[in-house]
Order: structure tokens, then sequence, then C-alpha cells
């Protein structure tokens, strides 16, 4: 091999590896900043697919119902707790700040925060999901079974509805 042509294989060379160590870097700074969707029984249960459980000191999204009769406020501060629950266990919930106004017992919310325990999330963000006439059939049926829940269209959960 002649000296032009290692010369070019050097500078290929180089120039791949500057790239590669450029997306490993990207990666791992973003690996910070991403947050993973969860519902309060994949929290307990893990991911349907895979059984991956969110570990303590995680960043988070979890989405669910809120638990009527959960909701605690304090009186001196913007602290408030709350349950969340899908279809299985609840989920513990503490934000401290304002609360979005469509915000109330039995709404969908969707929270990101951290996983303190593996019950307890400490949110910094919570989204109430605005009310939507439809409902996944099978959701609708689990949630008609438990007492506490009586979902606006439980008397009309055909797929594709809107």
């Amino acid at each position: 091999m002649n000296r032009r042509r290692k010369q070019r294989l050097f500078a290929v060379s180089a120039a791949f590896v500057l790239l590669a160590a450029a997306i490993g870097v990207m990666l791992y700074s973003l690996n910070d900043s991403i947050d993973v969707f969860y519902t309060p029984s994949e929290i307990h249960n893990g991911k349907e697919a895979t059984g991956n459980k969110p570990i303590v000191g995680q960043r988070l999204r979890i989405g669910g119902l809120v638990v009527p009769g959960s909701i605690n406020r304090a009186n001196d501060s913007l602290n408030v707790s709350f349950d969340l629950v899908d279809t299985g266990p609840k989920v513990k919930v503490e934000y401290n700040g304002i609360l979005p106004d469509l915000f109330r017992e039995g709404q969908g919310i969707i929270a990101t925060g951290e996983l303190k325990t593996p019950t307890l999330i400490v949110a910094h963000e919570v989204l109430a999901k605005h009310d939507e006439e439809y409902m996944p059939p099978e959701l609708a049926e689990q949630l008609k079974g438990m007492n506490q829940f009586k979902p606006a269209n439980a008397k009309d959960t055909k797929a594709g509805q809107y």
C-alpha cells in the first residue's frame, strides 16, 4: 500500500471513530431526559411484553384515573397527593404546584416525575386529559366491574366510535 492510501485509510478511520464517539456521547446525555410511560399496573407487575419494571430513582410518565376520595391537599402549601389506578393496583402521586383546571376525582391524568419508592411517584408535572367519548371496550368492561368508577360511555363501548 502506498503512502497516499494509508493516509486516506487513516483519515476515514479517524472520522468513523469520531462519529461513533459523538453518537455515543449524544445517546448517553439523552438517557437522562428519556421518560418511559407506565400505567399503575405496569409499575407493580412490569411491562407486559418484556416484564421490565421501573427502578427507584427513574424518571417516568404515568397515566391513570384519580381514585375518588384519595386527594389530600396541604392547608399551608400547594402540596397535594392522590392515588392513581388503571385496572389493577394503586400508585400514590405527590405533587407540589397548581393542578390543571380539568383535574378531579375519576379523571384521567398523566404525571411526569420520579419514582421514589416502588409505589410512590413525586411528580413535577401533572396533565389532565380531556373528557373523551371513546373508551376501548376492554377498559370500559373492566371499569364497569369496579364500583368506584363509572365510565361516561359505559353504555356505548363499540370500538371505533368517537
